[in-house]
């Protein structure tokens, strides 16, 4: 697929997943227009301040809330990039109803005013927090890939397609572990919350062009989750500061020990290529000879990350923080 003659519209596009992603886009793939689509003025004012000023991009303040303000949007938009949502874990069960109406009612929005504009493409961002729900941001964006896959069928006989790729933490981004490790390794002391917990990691390039990948790809209908490795948390805190006290302050709620991209049921309708899974649909109305590529996993088959085959070293944690580091350090300059 040729992006050069494209429109894109990113959802969320002020966050960190949204500027890594037309960062990588502007130097790379020179769509015709990318259309930043979120709720903070202040954001976008920021961002564009900031080197974010190019003659293809757009700064639209809107809200998925807002159906009718997506309609006008997407007019003449030819992909999709819905990565808005409320991804903070306490915030959500906190705010139950807002997650409810951003991740649910927002998405639904997003489908509907992506099929009435003749949108070709639309890829959602998931997270593992989706597989076998604890909380309700997991809860809500499970709901949210249902919402999509399902979304193929009212296509039908259009063009329009919707697809969601899944995959686990993302190294910096908002609300992750490893600035508050930072901000507490002055101290001494850093708060885990149980020495047994594992995650997946990958990197914001390495979800971006994941993303990017799955996009050109994609048929409708299709999760996909990469083949991402496991950090134990307490590894990464001996990675950030390795003669700090580790203080245990207990899993907070909403909180799993360990997250899984795949569990034994959903692997039943999964296949696997060479450096990611697709979780099929279990009918495709909108095409019933679609087929999908890739091989059929195993009987029992769970892709966790406490199970998981790939694991980072406390030498590739510390060289994932110090390109962290570095790259935080330059943004603050510019």
């Amino acid at each position: 697929m040729d992006w050069k003659d494209k429109v894109v519209l990113v959802t969320g596009g002020t966050g960190s997943f949204g500027k890594k992603f037309i960062e990588i886009m502007l130097k790379e793939f020179n769509p015709a227009k990318i259309i930043i689509f979120s709720r903070d003025e202040l954001k976008q004012h920021e961002m564009r301040v900031g080197g974010f000023d190019h003659p293809s991009l757009r700064y639209f303040i809107g809200d998925v809330r807002d159906q009718n303000r997506l309609r006008r949007a997407m007019h003449g938009v030819d992909i999709v990039i819905h990565a808005a949502a409320l991804k903070q874990v306490p915030a959500c069960e906190y705010n139950p109803m807002e997650a409810i109406k951003t991740n649910i009612l927002g998405s639904g929005n997003v489908i509907d005013a992506a099929l009435d504009s003749g949108v070709k493409k639309v890829m959602a961002l998931s997270t593992d927090k989706a597989v076998n729900p604890v909380n309700l941001y997991g809860a809500t964006k499970l709901a949210a890939e249902k919402l999509f896959v399902q979304s193929n069928s009212y296509a039908a006989g259009t063009a329009t397609r919707f697809s969601c790729v899944r995959y686990g933490n993302v190294v910096g981004s908002r609300g992750s572990v490893i600035p508050t490790f930072l901000n507490q390794r002055q101290s001494g002391t850093l708060t885990i919350t149980d020495e047994r917990m594992t995650r997946f990691w990958l990197t914001l390039e390495q979800g971006v062009r994941f993303v990017i990948e799955c996009t050109e790809t994609m048929q409708g209908g299709e999760v996909f989750v990469p083949k991402i490795p496991s950090t134990k948390i307490v590894d990464l805190a001996r990675a950030i500061a390795p003669n700090a006290n580790l203080e245990l302050v207990g899993i907070r709620p909403g909180e799993k020990l360990h997250e899984v991209l795949i569990n034994e049921d959903e692997a039943r309708s999964t296949l696997e290529r060479d450096d990611l899974y697709v979780v099929t649909p279990a009918v495709t109305l909108w095409q019933r000879d679609l087929k999908y590529e890739g091989i059929p996993l195993p009987d029992g088959f769970r892709y966790g990350s406490d199970s998981n085959t790939q694991w980072l070293s406390l030498d590739d944690l510390r060289e994932i923080v110090a390109v962290f580091e570095s790259e935080n350090k330059l943004s603050d300059v510019d």
